[in-house]
């Protein structure tokens, strides 16, 4: 056996991940494993740096369909470097900010609803931001969340 391939059991105490979490990583296409003769799943070592990517760019919000685009980036046989890192974190910096802006957002319309408790769909800005709801017309309507 190679010695450069991991069990999975090793990758995840090395990595801090569960099991269960390389094989859903591996199942999104995020990191792959080769099998052996008798069909275990073994990992190139680069995978650690590979899942040490995809945490930190799940820390920061990124979603794993991003992330899965931005690991297709790169060759399969080499792990992401700093100059990726930096170039992928470039494109990723607007939907962060947005994000950012979005929980500001929130954030300053909970100060105005706090003791309130009433949540109405008319005026509360949580629910129903700038009235979209008068757009529906009167009566019932379904709120989506």
């Amino acid at each position: 056996m190679n010695a450069h391939l991991m069990s999975p059991g090793e990758v995840a105490a090395r990595s801090g991940m569960a099991v269960s979490a390389l094989h859903f990583y591996e199942r999104e296409g995020l990191i792959s494993s080769t099998r052996t003769p008798g069909n275990q799943r073994r990992y190139r070592r680069d995978v650690l740096r590979r899942l040490g990517f995809i945490r930190v760019s799940q820390r920061v919000g990124i979603p794993l369909g991003e992330i899965r685009e931005a690991l297709a980036t790169l060759p399969e046989s080499r792990t992401p470097t700093k100059q990726d890192w930096t170039r992928l974190s470039r494109g990723w910096r607007s939907h962060l900010d947005a994000r950012i802006e979005q929980l500001e957002r929130l954030r300053d319309d909970l100060d105005g609803c706090i003791g309130c408790g009433c949540l109405s769909l008319r005026s509360c800005t949580l629910n129903n931001p700038g009235d979209r709801l008068a757009e529906q017309g009167p009566g019932p309507v379904r709120l989506e969340v």
